[in-house]
């Protein structure tokens, strides 16, 4: 069973998938927290760039829908493994797979990094099978 910590995180993001609101899960962060992702150079800092963060990201779906497969816990190092179903803004439909790993402290996020296939992002007719 995942730690309390795993679990929250996995709740908020399928609730804002849903909702569209970021809330839930820019709580869960530390106010000193770091977030990266593949499809961005550089950081985001503190809450100020969780909420930046998770708003960039549902902004590029029209729908989203995500499945964790498998949570590896370590001491303070949780690693997911998820997959997400949804449509991209343009209409295209989207599937891709990916990790997520980040660093807790006192049951707060104190650095998330995301790694996932960007191309799938792309618009259809310029992806390569």
């Amino acid at each position: 069973m995942p730690s309390t910590i795993a679990q929250q995180f996995m709740d908020a993001l399928q609730e804002i998938e849903k909702t569209r609101t970021v809330d839930a899960i820019v709580q869960l962060f530390s106010d000193d927290a770091t977030l990266a992702r593949l499809s961005h150079v550089g950081d985001y800092q503190g809450s100020d760039g969780a909420d930046r963060f998770w708003r960039e990201y549902l902004g590029t779906f029209k729908s989203l829908e995500t499945t964790f497969h498998s949570v590896i816990e370590d001491g303070e190092q949780v690693t997911l493994e998820w997959e997400s179903r949804g449509e991209l803004l343009n209409g295209d439909p989207l599937h891709y797979c990916g990790v997520s790993l980040f660093s807790v402290a006192d049951d707060k996020v104190t650095s998330f990094r995301t790694y996932y296939d960007s191309a799938s992002f792309l618009p259809k007719g310029s992806r390569q099978s």
